[in-house]
């Protein structure tokens, strides 16, 4: 478990985000990542996506540029079966190890709710804690037709401005998803004002963690 100061960072920081599909991510936890490039001066980044078509993990690359364009990121991906991943957990499992041999320590991994009602959010959720045993693991939430989102206890703010931001880079980087019904500003608008009024600002993104430290 590893402390993660938002705001008073005077080094480099190196973060992990895992999705089991492209626009995880983006959607869960995009607002942080902006807030994170603003805030952070030495950023660098590792992008690690379970499934996907070329054209889709295409466009996780290109999300990538946009949502962090000053800093160093690297996309990786499985191309595993898209609502499948309980039925390849070994090679699931193996994704995470080799990103997690490969890099440097992170000092922030993002990863899915273990509350998603999506098998394969869910088994990355799952995972990941078991991978990066001794770092701070905070777990994003993904509106959808489920209905699943739980009671998250830690908050990211944002500013009107990173929120509408966020949206439109969704809509830049993502065009193959915008037809969906479940694809718009309103949805991710509000589910980011009602966390904002859960914790006094005008937006938010809404994380749990199994285990942190405090410092001071």
């Amino acid at each position: 478990m590893l402390p993660f100061q938002l705001g008073l960072i005077d080094g480099p920081v190196h973060l992990v985000a895992v999705g089991a599909h492209p626009d995880d991510i983006e959607i869960g936890c995009g607002g942080t990542l902006l807030k994170l490039a603003e805030s952070v001066p030495e950023l660098t980044a590792e992008f690690v996506i379970a499934t996907g078509t070329p054209v889709r993990l295409e466009e996780a690359r290109r999300a990538a540029e946009l949502f962090l364009p000053e800093c160093e990121v690297t996309v990786t991906s499985a191309e595993l079966p898209d609502g499948r991943l309980p039925a390849y957990w070994n090679e699931t499992k193996e994704l995470l190890e080799a990103t997690a041999r490969g890099s440097r320590r992170p000092d922030l991994v993002l990863a899915p709710s273990k509350h998603d009602a999506h098998q394969d959010h869910r088994l990355i959720a799952e995972l990941a804690p078991t991978v990066w045993r001794n770092h701070l693991v905070l777990h994003y939430e993904i509106p959808k037709w489920d209905g699943d989102l739980s009671r998250p206890w830690l908050y990211v703010e944002l500013t009107e401005e990173q929120l509408r931001e966020k949206v439109a880079l969704l809509h830049k980087a993502y065009p193959s998803q915008v037809p969906h019904d479940w694809f718009d500003e309103e949805v991710f608008a509000g589910l980011a004002r009602l966390r904002g009024m859960e914790c006094r600002a005008p937006y938010a993104e809404a994380f749990t963690t199994a285990k942190a430290t405090l410092t001071w």
